[in-house]
């Protein structure tokens, strides 16, 4: 019996260093394969971590090489500034040279007027006249005569505004006259000359049964006498509350371009005897933005009642920047280039106002926002090379210059195939 259990207390023992040996063998195996294991991991990740890393390297070095590149825009698909997202600003850019301008010869455009022909009236330098408007993610279509008089064909333009809005008038006339052979098809439907008092000037294109007309109406409201009773300083009144009378010859139309503002001063008001009306009583005491924001509601008010919005497309141009200086901002001189920066010219109140009102309306209209654009532009102005040279003048423009440019954005909105 001893025997026996000593053979098995032998095979026991054996049996016990035989597991401790193949426990410390396995303990061995699976250390050696972790090791492996973590090693290929953490060699697998950095892998991957450099992998990524160049990845992200060339996606940054694209954006660095081509930080806002778009494609060019080369339709008539040009879109108003009040609600783009993603979409392209056109006035926001900058002005660049470009030797294909002027699109025209003033001297040869006789609906230009000889007060804005300042070649004609001895300015000797020309490089106000090569300059290009450059929105920052898209371009303005290049002017092609042809295909814009076609598209033209049998519309109805009017534009309704003071001084200014004859100016981008007078050019847009001059643009299109390009397009047209025989010049004796472009004429004034009633013969008249281009005179600054007028109030009405409509110029027709036969060939294309194109009508283009301008109404000088300065404040867009009506202008009137004194009420009775008023006090002797008051010698007449802007009605806040009536539109023009002559508003009635605006709604035939397929185009309506409106501007309104360099009137809008106490120089061309109170210092007039000019004050404010509405209704039957007298706003003395009525400062100029109130009045302003008020007509245009009178304004905005017509268009929602009058105007058919199947047919009429509303465009309402801002205030355009001027460039007197000076401490009584009384002196004018035009530079040879246009400024660097716009020096506080690039906002108006009045454009503001334009801006606020048209947003408020259920009638589809456009702002086409100059103000800006014109801020940098001081080689531009007509200064003292107009046609009466004693009286200079840094508010109205050159033609040849910045009013092609509205009519060049204003003719591409015109003929956008998505309609704004």
């Amino acid at each position: 019996m001893v025997g026996r259990f000593e053979v098995e207390q032998y095979s026991l023992s054996k049996l016990r260093q035989f597991h401790e040996r193949v426990l410390s063998f396995g303990d061995k195996f699976v250390k050696i394969h972790c090791k492996l294991w973590v090693s290929e991991s953490i060699s697998a990740l950095v892998v991957i971590g450099l992998f990524l890393s160049f990845l992200l390297a060339m996606v940054c070095t694209y954006f660095y090489v081509f930080p806002s590149y778009q494609p060019a825009i080369r339709t008539y698909r040009v879109h108003e500034s009040s609600d783009l997202v993603g979409k392209c600003n056109v006035f926001d850019g900058k002005w660049i040279p470009d030797e294909s301008y002027p699109l025209y010869n003033a001297s040869q455009c006789p609906f230009a007027e000889r007060g804005f022909d300042c070649v004609a009236n001895g300015r000797r330098d020309r490089g106000y006249q090569k300059w290009r408007w450059k929105p920052k993610y898209c371009e303005i279509p290049r002017f092609n005569v042809h295909e814009i008089l076609g598209k033209l064909r049998g519309k109805r333009i009017v534009f309704v505004g003071d001084s200014l809005s004859r100016t981008q008038w007078e050019s847009m006339i001059c643009l299109l006259m390009k397009g047209v052979a025989d010049k004796r098809d472009v004429y004034e439907i009633n013969g008249n000359k281009i005179t600054k008092r007028i109030r009405f000037l409509g110029v027709w294109f036969s060939s294309y049964n194109l009508r283009i007309d301008f109404y000088r109406s300065v404040f867009l409201v009506q202008p009137g006498p004194a009420p009775r009773r008023a006090p002797k300083r008051v010698k007449s009144t802007v009605r806040l509350d009536r539109l023009d009378d002559i508003s009635k010859e605006w709604i035939d139309s397929d185009f309506l371009i409106f501007n309104s503002g360099h009137w809008w001063t106490p120089t061309k008001l109170f210092d007039m005897g000019c004050y404010f009306q509405a209704g039957g009583s007298l706003k003395r005491g009525m400062g100029i933005p109130s009045a302003f924001r008020t007509a245009l509601k009178t304004w905005a008010s017509w268009v929602e009642t009058s105007v058919n919005r199947n047919r009429t497309r509303i465009f309402f141009r801002t205030f355009e920047s001027s460039h007197w200086i000076g401490r009584n901002r009384n002196s004018c001189k035009a530079t040879r280039r246009p400024w660097l920066k716009t020096k506080g010219r690039d906002h108006s109140r009045i454009s503001d106002i334009i801006t606020d009102v048209v947003k408020k309306m259920t009638t589809p209209a456009i702002v086409l926002r100059v103000t800006s654009m014109g801020a940098f532009r001081s080689d531009a102005h007509v200064g003292t090379w107009s046609d009466n040279p004693s009286v200079p003048d840094c508010s109205h423009w050159c033609l040849p210059g910045v009013p092609d440019t509205w009519n060049e954005i204003l003719l591409s909105m015109m003929l956008s195939e998505d309609g704004l």
